[in-house]
């Protein structure tokens, strides 16, 4: 770590190096929910994180608005699936100065994931593997947490995306009613539902990706939102969320089957289950580590490439997110001047600390 990247990040520099550094990663990363979720508990809790990451108070924030999948975003930048499973701290991540909060990925029924160890550092990459596995406690307790998330006005503005996912136990050919029970439990709590088909680390999980197999998930979970919708007397967007691995004709097929059931958009892309060469972490250590997704700035050229031609190749009113390797404001503002409505990021937060949202959000200034 040099002298700069300890100025620019502050006492999280020192904090990293010397403690959560030593912690396994899926230890540092409860501790940090847990923290999270004490600080915002406090009385006066959110004002004092948003006094702490310079970040604005979200009922007098006056910065331009942009309204994208339902929500009203005063910044591109938003968090990623994966940090905050369960909905436990949607409003205190938001306070950190991301602009939306995807939480999950949620299954159908409660799994505890795939057996410890399953998160590791690439410290010299600035990248991380996982296997978790979609360890979580199930649709109906996100439901739960959420609800009582919404219930304060603050909530009800929040702009809480929730990715959902197939259960373990479920069979492919039985993933359509998974995915549909979970959209049924958390339609009314969701600005926009995700459908995680990309995940590596769910046996069989990516072959979900392919038209034939993925069109009567799309349908089941579309028939849901379209009786949500009545009953909630709004709009519920719905993206499909894809894996960089694909191949170019995969994806565009992808995106000639989300033009023809109506998909809100796409999300791209999730984690990869490549090693490419560009990493510099040792391979005996690659090879320790074994199976998982990879994420971090690795990702950003194949992550980038895939934006591009989904740009090209979706109806023009769907809407992508862009995800994987963004790190700086330049990130950023070249995932939006290729085409996404709105950019994810998780990995660099591990590396940069609590401040990186909101340091993010003002370099890369009004959403235009």
């Amino acid at each position: 770590m040099t002298t700069n990247d300890t100025a620019r990040r502050g006492p999280y520099a020192l904090l990293f190096r010397h403690v959560l550094s030593r912690l396994d990663a899926e230890q540092a990363h409860r501790l940090t929910v847990d923290c999270l979720r004490c600080a915002h508990a406090l009385p006066g809790g959110p004002r004092l994180l948003r006094a702490a990451f310079a970040t604005p108070d979200p009922m007098h924030d006056r910065r331009p608005a942009r309204a994208v999948l339902g929500g009203e975003h005063r910044s591109p930048l938003g968090l990623a699936a994966g940090f905050d499973k369960d909905g436990e701290v949607p409003l205190a991540l938001l306070d950190l100065g991301f602009g939306h909060v995807e939480v999950g990925t949620v299954t159908a029924k409660p799994q505890l994931g795939n057996p410890r160890p399953r998160s590791f550092r690439l410290i010299p990459d600035r990248s991380l593997i996982n296997r978790m596995g979609f360890n979580n406690h199930g649709a109906q307790a996100l439901a739960k947490s959420l609800a009582a998330a919404r219930r304060t006005e603050r909530g009800q503005r929040a702009v809480i995306g929730v990715n959902i996912g197939k259960s373990k136990v479920t069979a492919l050919e039985d993933a359509a009613e998974d995915y549909r029970f979970s959209a049924r439990l958390l339609a009314p709590y969701a600005t926009y539902l995700a459908l995680n088909v990309s995940s590596p680390n769910t046996p069989g999980l990516r072959d979900l990706q392919s038209v034939d197999m993925l069109r009567p998930i799309l349908e089941a979970v579309l028939d849901e939102v379209g009786q949500a919708r009545r009953r909630l007397r709004r709009e519920l967007p719905v993206l499909v969320k894809i894996a960089p691995d694909l191949h170019d004709d995969d994806i565009r097929a992808v995106a000639g089957l989300v033009a023809e059931v109506g998909l809100s958009g796409v999300i791209a892309t999730n984690t990869t289950v490549a090693r490419p060469d560009s990493l510099t972490t040792a391979r005996s250590r690659l090879e320790t580590i074994g199976a998982g997704g990879l994420s971090g700035p690795v990702l950003a050229e194949r992550s980038l490439e895939v934006l591009r031609l989904l740009r090209r190749d979706l109806p023009a009113g769907a809407a992508i997110i862009s995800c994987g390797g963004v790190t700086t404001a330049d990130d950023v503002g070249e995932r939006l001047a290729a085409g996404a409505d709105l950019v994810q990021g998780y990995t660099a937060m591990i590396f940069e600390g609590p401040s990186w949202p909101g340091r993010l959000a003002r370099e890369v200034g009004p959403f235009r």
